[in-house]
């Protein structure tokens, strides 16, 4: 058997990279108690105060491990920050599967371990699992598959999120468990308090699997870190030296008005949709959807993302920077509206509206960044979008948190429903913002197609 050349061993490691990172995704991203997470959280036994103070310190602890942990992966490598996040995604579950039910402050502080591990986690594979993936592809000259991998990475999370809603919303259902395990013999009695856990117990063995998939990624060959050095003299290896790579990152971001937009366009239309999507479950309360439909409802969102995916890659390949984020604006907009009014029933829509607004912004940011910038920043920089994205998440988060103490109403439904009203204004002002702050590159943005990174 004659031996692979160099080239033809870079190809197989691309390939088998960009595979695993498919999985990776899929199983760090997709997780069973997504289709009832609000309402889990609540149904422990905490407030809707402090559910939305725990996003706060999910957001905190990512913000301060991303820049950090994007770093690392520039300096010593991707992989093995992708095993630290296999690590804490591990430990993050566990902790929420033995958190005690209507457990007061003890509950709290499970509850506040558990998004902790889980920010750092976040914070650990945020631009290090696409960094290792864009890397090897550009190491065998293939960079111009991202596309691709992206597309096709939509399309399998939207499957495995439907899967992932209809197995999580079922699972949760006391009454759908009884049933099933009656249809085989078995006459349980199982209540809310008991299968509340079961999808903490599926998705722990989903990061068991992360875990496995982070250790088989194969590291492309990259100028070893003692090798690089500022223009200062300072290496990367030394503490020093990290920080000013740092500073020359945030540099050439602050230098570049192209990639600084898609930035903050990303983490101006992110927060507000993550923020509605974090409460879809109790959104679905609110136009009176019987729980038992969560699990399907939540998985014909996951099934849009397959419908959007050929299309958004169209958009970011024809279409101007610029342009598709006022496509997106658009978009984004008009779901905010239709969940403010919350119209019974049929106002599911707008939350479906909404999930493919935040398809389309990840694909979006994540292509252009990766094209604008070079292979021995490309993990910080991505680092520092998941910080600004999370940063954003934690200040509307917190605002959220006094429009919920602010509008009339004990009902934590009723709350909710008047402050949904804020996302919308909060939205425009931001916008404006946004383009008041790069009224003098619009003409780039809307005329400039992204450059590779060299």
């Amino acid at each position: 058997m004659s031996a692979f050349s160099p080239l033809q061993a870079k190809r197989s490691d691309a390939d088998r990279n960009w595979r695993i990172f498919l999985w990776f995704r899929v199983l760090f991203s997709a997780r069973f108690y997504y289709p009832v997470m609000a309402v889990l959280f609540l149904d422990l036994g905490l407030t809707a105060i402090q559910y939305t103070l725990l996003n706060v310190a999910w957001a905190a602890a990512s913000l301060l491990s991303d820049i950090p942990a994007g770093v690392m992966a520039d300096r010593i490598g991707r992989k093995p920050l992708l095993v630290v996040a296999g690590c804490c995604m591990i430990g993050e579950m566990v902790i929420l599967c033995v958190a005690p039910h209507n457990g007061g402050t003890v509950l709290f502080f499970f509850c506040l371990a558990n998004r902790i591990l889980s920010g750092l986690a976040e914070g650990a594979a945020s631009g290090a699992d696409e960094a290792i993936v864009f890397d090897s592809l550009a190491e065998s000259g293939r960079e111009g598959e991202w596309h691709h991998v992206m597309e096709e990475l939509t399309r399998w999370q939207s499957v495995s999120f439907v899967i992932v809603m209809l197995i999580g919303g079922a699972v949760y259902a006391p009454g759908f468990v009884n049933g099933a395990l009656a249809l085989v013999g078995v006459h349980a009695h199982l209540n809310q308090e008991m299968t509340l856990r079961f999808p903490l117990v599926l998705t722990l063995v989903s990061a068991v699997a992360v875990l496995l998939l982070a250790m088989n990624f194969r590291e492309p060959l990259r100028p070893q870190p003692h090798s690089l050095e500022d223009a200062e003299g300072h290496r990367a290896s030394s503490p020093f030296g990290a920080y000013s790579f740092t500073l020359q990152a945030g540099r050439w971001l602050l230098g570049n008005p192209v990639a600084l937009f898609v930035v903050c366009a990303g983490f101006v239309l992110d927060c507000v949709v993550r923020l509605f999507l974090v409460f879809s479950t109790s959104y679905f309360r609110l136009i009176e959807i019987p729980e038992i439909a969560f699990g399907v409802l939540g998985a014909a969102m996951g099934g849009i993302g397959l419908i959007v995916s050929p299309w958004i890659r169209r958009m970011v390949t024809t279409r101007s920077i610029g342009t598709s984020f006022a496509i997106m604006t658009g978009v984004v907009f008009v779901g905010l509206v239709g969940v403010a009014l919350h119209p019974p029933y049929w106002g599911i829509l707008f939350g479906y509206l909404l999930w493919g607004a935040m398809t389309m912004i990840g694909f979006s940011v994540s292509t252009y960044l990766n094209q604008l910038v070079d292979s021995h920043h490309r993990a910080t920089v991505l680092s520092f979008k998941g910080v600004t994205v999370n940063l954003a998440y934690a200040g509307i988060s917190l605002l959220f948190a006094l429009a919920l103490r602010m509008v009339p109403g004990a009902d934590a439904q009723e709350q909710l429903g008047h402050a949904f009203g804020f996302l919308p204004f909060w939205l425009l002002l931001t916008c404006g913002i946004l383009v008041f702050a790069f009224r003098k590159h619009l003409r780039l943005l809307t005329n400039r197609a992204p450059e590779s990174g060299t």
